[in-house]
Order: structure tokens, then sequence, then C-alpha cells
């Protein structure tokens, strides 16, 4: 009696490519390939394409530190932590403490040029810290000592419209803000109505 033939399918089997498609690359095999795999560490870009059975089998054989020194393989998992972007010693020995002061500030007002707009040539001189309640309130909307009621008011409108969370899509800083200018403007208004009344008297 003959032997029934078996049902199972073997594991590389894969149905031929059709005309004009990608071929595995694996010897011998004539399935579509469609997968593809790195030729080597030094080609990462450069790829071989497989059938699904045989690119898995690549990829269970696949060693990238295959044929590195232990030493090499330190480096390489090193640069790997680091995205492959240099580093700098920190601490009193660092590169960047032995750079010169002027080459520091150089290369902080190029980083502001580009980053934030307008070198540190450009940027205007910090004014000092304010020591009072009313200089502090006046320094929260941008104001100088002596400002008027009417520009204290004019301000307020245009920071109100301008920090607004309803303008801002409901930003939180937004809305942080706006509590220190209405706080701001609030203590002014009644810094003014109290000079005003003091005046009276």
């Amino acid at each position: 009696m003959p032997r029934p033939r078996s049902s199972r399918v073997s594991a590389y089997y894969q149905p031929s490519a059709a005309a004009g498609e990608r071929r595995c690359e694996h010897p011998g095999c004539a399935a579509s390939g469609e997968f593809r795999a790195p030729r080597s560490r030094d080609r990462l870009n450069d790829y071989f394409w497989f059938c699904l059975d045989h690119v898995r089998a690549y990829n269970a054989a696949w060693d990238y530190y295959k044929g590195m020194s232990p030493e090499e393989i330190e480096k390489a998992r090193r640069a790997d932590t680091v995205g492959w972007r240099p580093t700098w010693p920190m601490g009193p020995n660092s590169a960047i403490r032995r750079l010169d002061p002027e080459q520091l500030r150089a290369a902080f007002a190029r980083f502001f040029e580009e980053h934030v707009g307008g070198g540190a040539e450009s940027s205007p001189p910090r004014s000092p810290r304010p020591s009072t309640p009313e200089e502090e309130a006046l320094a929260v909307m941008d104001l100088d000592a002596g400002a008027t009621q009417e520009e204290v008011k004019a301000r307020y409108k245009e920071l109100v419209k301008q920090h607004h969370p309803d303008a801002n899509g409901g930003d939180k800083v937004a809305e942080e803000r706006l509590k220190s200018i209405n706080q701001a403007y609030t203590f002014l208004k009644t810094q003014a109505q109290n000079a005003k009344f003091g005046a009276s008297d």
C-alpha cells in the first residue's frame, strides 16, 4: 500500500517570484525578495533582499559585533549611548573650562543669534532686579517707573489680549502669565487710588 503524501509544507517554501518582481537573494531560492537586511556592519544602508523565511534566518544569525575586539565593542557601545555625538569631559580640567572667556562669550552670542533671535550685542541691557512691590508690578507689565494711570491701563488691555487663554488655545503658561498681569494691574490701580485719596486729605 503506497504511503500517503504528507500535507506539511517545508518551512523554507515560498511561492516563486512573479515576472518583474525582485527575487530572494538567498542562493537557490526563487521566492519573492520583499524583506531587506543590511549587507554588513559597514554597509547598514545597503541591503540584501530576502523572502520571509530567509530574512528570519539571516536576522537570527546576524551579529553586529562579529570580528570586533572587546575594546572596539566597548567603544561602539559607548558611542551608541550618546547617539554617536561627540561628548566632552566635565569638571575642573574639562576642555570647556580651559576656553578663553572671549571664546565663550562669542559662542553664547552665536547660539542666541541662531536659536533665540538677535545676538548678545543686539539684546537690551538687563534691568536691575525690582526691589519694591511697585517696581515688581511694573516689571511684570513691562513698564518703566513713573508710568501714568493711562499708560498702565493701556498696557493692561494689550497684555490681556496677548495672553488670554482663548487667544493661546488654552495654554497653561499664558494662563499663569495672565494671572500675574491681573495681580500686577490690581496692585498698581490700588496704589494709584490710595495716592489719589492721600493727596485729597
